[in-house]
């Protein structure tokens, strides 16, 4: 069952767990009962991961609830979604090669009864099937049972991992190029050289409470290998948007709260709402972002004050027609991160540019802040959270 996919639902789907984000958090986020019965974790993944409610926004809150030191725990599980941005944002090509040898592993494997009986739950396996049959009719899995699944593909199925990936991101409402991506590769030892993520039976059968007792489980996992991803970049510059041009604001399936994201002097003339259900991987997630886009889109045009228009493309004709509709000469956007809608934002500037109308990306501070603190491993990353929550006036 897809979620509420409103920003209301979002803000109550917070505000019920503010209580249970400090230390009971801590010690029941690891257990996975089952579909529907986990009160220990947020199930804010899908309202975070299209920015309905924002990261800045949960963490604030329960910091408000908690402090610091009680919910750390917590707040570094949202933080890894920020990391694994940031890690990605100045490593892009990692992305590009996931996409590559995905389409290879694809050409080699399509068709065989061993992707077939994993995409299908018919394993065997009595948790793994379960958890196809999950993601499937929910969109959702615990995050401890994504590590197993992920762990059981690789090293116990010796499926491709790029195609396990590919199966989360066709099922996942929250999946995200960076997350879903270096989380599989952290998994089969690439993202940490050498280190691998091992699904034991009786870790499975303790953090399940009893649910399931797998068996024929790899013994071992070892390391997969590749090239070097090479050194971390930076981030890429932005232009900042003239305040003084008349825009047009862009809402994208990236960042769902436009409206705490753009600077307030931009002079806006209306708002463009594009859902593009190609950029998106899986009918779960499409289900999920169509409505979202619509509660986002009355919300910034309720916020702005301004007329709002509707596209089902993120093409340059769509874009290029609603600005001359509003007399706007600029598009102004939330920044999204590698994946397609950058590439697809990337390769409409310069068409825009010979109509004459320039894209300006918006990046929020929590990204701008954070991102470039992903060059090396989550621990690194981890001892500047503190830093910058202070520095934005959080703690």
């Amino acid at each position: 069952m897809v979620p509420d996919p409103t920003r209301r639902a979002a803000l109550a789907r917070l505000a019920l767990f503010l209580p249970g984000a400090g230390s009971a958090y801590a010690s029941g986020r690891n257990f996975d009962p089952g579909p529907g019965r986990s009160d220990a974790v947020s199930r804010l993944a899908p309202y975070v991961r299209h920015r309905l409610v924002t990261e800045e926004e949960v963490v604030a809150a329960v910091l408000t609830q908690h402090g610091f030191a009680p919910a750390r725990k917590f707040i570094q599980e949202v933080c890894w979604r920020t990391y694994w941005k940031g890690w990605l944002e100045l490593r892009p090509t990692v992305w590009r090669r996931y996409l590559a040898e995905r389409d290879a592993a694809q050409a080699v494997t399509a068709g065989g009864a061993a992707l077939a009986e994993a995409e299908e739950g018919r394993t065997g396996i009595d948790a793994f099937d379960a958890w196809v049959r999950e993601l499937a009719e929910t969109g959702y899995l615990h995050n401890h049972a994504r590590m197993w699944f992920a762990s059981i593909w690789i090293f116990t199925l010796r499926l491709p991992w790029t195609l396990g990936a590919d199966f989360f991101l066709r099922h996942l409402i929250d999946a995200d190029a960076a997350s879903n991506t270096l989380s599989w590769r952290w998994v089969a030892g690439l993202q940490t050289p050498g280190k691998t993520y091992l699904a034991r039976p009786d870790n499975i059968t303790r953090y399940t409470q009893g649910r399931f007792t797998p068996r024929g489980l790899a013994m071992e996992a070892p390391t997969l290998i590749e090239p070097p991803a090479g050194s971390a970049g930076t981030l890429v510059p932005l232009e900042a948007p003239d305040p003084a041009v008349p825009s047009l604001l862009l809402v994208h399936h990236e960042d769902l709260c436009a409206e705490s994201a753009l600077p307030s002097d931009i002079a806006l003339r209306g708002v463009l709402a594009a859902f593009d259900p190609a950029l998106l991987w899986g009918e779960a997630a499409r289900r999920f972002v169509g409505p979202a886009m619509d509660d986002a889109a009355v919300r910034a045009g309720e916020h702005f004050g301004r007329v709002v228009i509707r596209a089902d493309r993120l093409e340059a004709g769509a874009l290029i027609t609603a600005a001359e509709a509003v007399g706007a000469r600029q598009i102004v956007t939330p920044y999204a991160p590698v994946g397609p809608v950058a590439d697809a934002l990337a390769a409409l500037a310069p068409v825009l540019a010979e109509k004459g109308i320039a894209l300006r990306s918006v990046r929020r501070r929590w990204d701008s802040g954070l991102w470039p603190n992903a060059r090396r491993g989550f621990f690194a990353f981890d001892a500047e959270i503190e830093g910058h929550l202070r520095a934005e006036g959080l703690l």
